[in-house]
């Protein structure tokens, strides 16, 4: 069933509406650096609890040094993150995208 223009304006309202915020997801990944509560916020929650995990346990065992290794790990891991978020809420847009195209509203 062909779509109509109307209803492609109110499926791109409802994905702008739903989907999550740049804005927020850069706030969190730099004012909680490496905590990994950017990925969780967009719904990495696997990734956001190992990168959280990780970074308790470099800072754990930071005074006997071998927690800088992990800590090294996490803040690479950030830094990269801060290239990958566009295209993370871009993959979440599509999601809805599909999921209300499909007819489950």
């Amino acid at each position: 069933m062909p779509e109509t223009v109307q209803q492609q304006l109110l499926i791109e309202q409802r994905v702008a509406n739903e989907s999550r915020s740049q804005l927020v997801a850069y706030l969190l990944a730099i004012l909680l650096w490496g905590l990994g509560v950017h990925r969780m916020y967009l719904g990495r929650w696997a990734s956001g609890i190992i990168m959280l995990a990780l970074s308790g346990i470099g800072a754990l065992t930071a005074p006997i040094l071998i927690g800088w290794i992990p800590l090294a790990f996490v803040w690479v891991w950030a830094v990269i993150d801060l290239f990958l978020i566009p295209g993370m809420i871009r993959d979440d847009q599509a999601v809805i995208r599909q999921r209300l195209m499909a007819g489950r509203f």
